[in-house]
């Protein structure tokens, strides 16, 4: 073996100095590659360090919801959706209740009819007399519009907790997508090459793309 080699492994072995390292750093192409690598990486490790993730915050935010409806709209910062939550939630509720008391005056006054009393006040809308056997509203009539308030009233329950638990599905997504990373560095590079690959080590040139996103 040449004593020169051999001087230069000894030297790599008692870790004196980095033999596959001075080989690497004297060849121009692959110190250039290597820092081409480095630089990636940094900028990707200090892009994922900019953003704070809290695993818990979509269980808050569904939660905070689940109590009180905006709560969680208010913890994710999202202000303008609070009265859009309240208007909605009110307006369906405002339907329900409304229902409920048309359903329990309807049916009050069918059961007052079926005992045999003229007393409610849809036998004489009119002010025309009470003649007994000719309400105004008749029992059918009455009996009907008790049924459709109830139908109404049950159509306006559904909505209103299906928006009760929209709220709270719209805060658990609001949270989740304010931790979805999308950086503004979007852009495509591309670069002449000088590799040695192969079995034979020999020189290729080519062309290198790349991405970041």
């Amino acid at each position: 073996m040449n004593p020169r080699y051999l001087f230069l492994v000894i030297l790599w072995s008692l870790g004196i100095i980095p033999f596959m390292g001075l080989a690497q750093e004297n060849d121009p192409v692959y110190s250039t590659k290597t820092e081409k690598i480095k630089e990636v990486k940094l900028g990707e490790f200090a892009a994922g360090a900019a953003v704070e993730i809290n695993p818990l915050a979509p269980a808050k935010a569904a939660f905070f919801s689940a109590v009180l409806p905006g709560l969680g709209q208010a913890y994710n910062k999202k202000y303008w959706k609070i009265p859009m939550v309240y208007a909605a939630l009110g307006s369906s509720l405002y339907g329900y209740l409304n229902s409920q008391s048309a359903y329990t005056e309807f049916r009050d006054a069918f059961k007052s009819r079926r005992a045999g009393f003229m007393t409610d006040k849809y036998y004489d809308l009119n002010n025309s007399g009470l003649i007994p056997g000719v309400p105004d509203i008749s029992d059918s009539a009455l009996q009907k519009a008790q049924e459709q308030a109830q139908d109404n009233r049950d159509l306006a329950l559904v909505v209103t907790i299906g928006l009760y638990a929209l709220n709270i599905i719209d805060a658990n997504v609001d949270a989740h997508l304010k931790q979805f990373n999308v950086s503004q560095d979007l852009s495509m590079r591309w670069s002449p090459t000088l590799e040695k690959t192969g079995i034979d080590q020999h020189w290729y040139t080519g062309v290198q793309l790349t991405f970041r996103y």
